[in-house]
């Protein structure tokens, strides 16, 4: 039976396709073999929306001068910048579009807010490159703050020339990685040295996390009470684990949902992380012993 996804896709005539993995691992290098693989018309990748090897719309998280506002950008979290785009696709014959983020909870955001169907395909990084390719992908990031746009020098020069710093062309074989048929190919790609990485990273402590959290269920209502709050984090993004006791009445299906997503959204909103899950544990309801004496 035909998935629910590729028939949304089918009536919206857009195919999503999607490329996670860590930051700094080589998902934009390998972005455009990826794309002729699948024969796909345009890439979005960290704010841009790029097709036969130009910018057709979009600004570049690259060019922000911190990490978080450069998460903000690649997530579009500008409605003006975003609607630009989605207005673009929806008129023009783009079919196939390679979404590319950390991970799959974050182009399943990036396809919500561009109206897009969900991916059909998402690929991760570790699919597709050696372990020896992402390693050495960490390392110019970390080393050396060098970040990969899959575009020619001449659009990242006229586009952003503050941030340009190198070109690079990769070649192929019919022998290259996943490639099923024989192609030779060669694609030009643009270094840059973004803005928020000549000045390090801004990070966000597990301290600093607990009290937004916390602060958060207690604007959401007061007569909720905070027991207990982990953090865990993996590769992509922090999860919450938050145990609270909650007055008696309270609708657990209703309230609960509502106060998972406004812990979500207000984290993530002014910090720029990605949440991937708070879990909710009612340790005790409150206010029944009243009704017992009654």
């Amino acid at each position: 039976m035909e998935s629910l996804t590729n028939i949304f896709q089918k009536i919206k005539g857009k195919y999503v396709f999607a490329l996670v993995g860590e930051s700094g691992t080589g998902k934009s290098f390998k972005a455009k073999l990826l794309a002729q693989k699948y024969n796909i018309d345009a890439i979005i990748d960290d704010g841009l929306l790029i097709q036969d090897d130009k910018i057709l719309a979009g600004k570049s998280a690259k060019t922000e001068k911190t990490y978080m506002g450069a998460v903000r950008v690649a997530l579009f979290d500008d409605k003006e910048r975003r609607d630009e785009i989605a207005k673009i696709l929806k008129k023009s014959h783009i079919k196939k579009i390679l979404l590319i983020g950390t991970s799959e909870k974050m182009v399943i955001k990036i396809a919500t807010r561009l109206q897009l169907p969900p991916p059909s395909k998402i690929i991760k990084i570790e699919d597709i490159a050696t372990r020896e390719e992402i390693d050495k992908a960490i390392r110019s990031r970390q080393i050396e703050g060098k970040h990969v746009i899959p575009v020619p020098s001449i659009e990242i020069k006229r586009n952003y020339s503050q941030i340009f710093y190198d070109s690079i062309k990769v070649f192929f074989t019919q022998k290259a990685l996943f490639f099923k048929k024989k192609n030779n190919s060669a694609f030009e790609k643009s270094v840059v040295r973004p803005e928020f990485s000549k000045k390090g990273r801004i990070s966000i402590s597990e301290a600093a996390l607990t009290q937004m959290a916390m602060h958060c269920v207690m604007e959401y209502d007061a007569n909720i009470r905070v027991k207990k709050l982990t953090i865990k984090t993996n590769a992509r993004g922090y999860r919450l684990i938050v145990t609270i006791d909650i007055p008696f009445g309270t609708q657990l299906t209703g309230e609960i949902y509502k106060m998972q997503q406004y812990i979500i959204e207000n984290i993530e909103k002014y910090t720029g992380i990605l949440i991937e899950e708070v879990s909710i544990i009612i340790d005790k309801i409150t206010g029944t012993d009243k009704i017992r004496r009654s």
